[in-house]
């Protein structure tokens, strides 16, 4: 939790005062420059999304039945900067962007994105990544080979597997070269959810 939650907890227990308190210190922190991290949670049809984004772009998708939330906000404070606060109207372009794929009217996301949580070869992994079209597969051997080194699978698998950005940066469209999904950062069956989606719906 950060420092200007923690101060909010301890006020009195009035909502709206909550509410218009924290609404005054994200705008001040945005107009200086202090707000490096906002984050809000948003429902979706697999289950509760924590996204995260820097002023950069979007930095972080989690699945939120999956992914201690806690920890989460705790990783992307050690590991961006602990200047981290719920702050959702940044967040709101992808919240839309999500909302209109779930919906089906949406087959890319058009999102400026912060890919600095990835590294190396997983970088190059999830550069790749964001070629492979909606509605469409690729395998882990196939991707490998693709980012310039055919022997990594097991590497490019665990690429995928940390991929910051589930669902915009698509490693749901990867699979076992026998065809079986493999696994997933929100499980087995929200892969599989999401490839149905993609190869049923109809974009108009």
């Amino acid at each position: 939790m950060s420092a200007t939650e923690d101060l909010l907890t301890a006020l009195p227990s009035d909502p709206a005062a909550e509410r218009r308190l924290r609404d005054r210190l994200v705008a001040e922190a945005e107009r200086t420059g202090l707000l490096d991290v906002a984050y809000r949670n948003i429902d979706s049809p697999v289950g509760p999304l924590l996204l995260a984004a820097s002023e950069a772009g979007l930095l972080k998708v989690a699945f939120a039945a999956v992914e201690d939330r806690d920890q989460v906000l705790a990783s992307l404070a050690a590991r961006i900067s602990p200047r981290l606060l719920h702050a959702p109207a940044r967040l709101d372009g992808a919240a839309r962007e999500l909302g209109e794929y779930f919906a089906g009217h949406r087959t890319a996301f058009e999102l400026p994105l912060d890919l600095r949580l990835a590294h190396g070869f997983r970088r190059t992994v999830l550069d790749h990544l964001r070629r492979v079209d909606y509605g469409s597969t690729t395998t882990y051997a196939a991707l490998a080979a693709q980012a310039g080194s055919p022997r990594a699978v097991r590497a490019t698998g665990s690429a995928c597997a940390t991929n910051p950005l589930p669902l915009v940066v698509p490693c749901h469209r990867v699979l076992r070269s026998d065809g079986t999904v493999g696994q997933y950062a929100g499980g087995a069956e929200v892969k599989q959810a999401l490839l149905r989606l993609e190869s049923s719906t109809m974009v108009t």
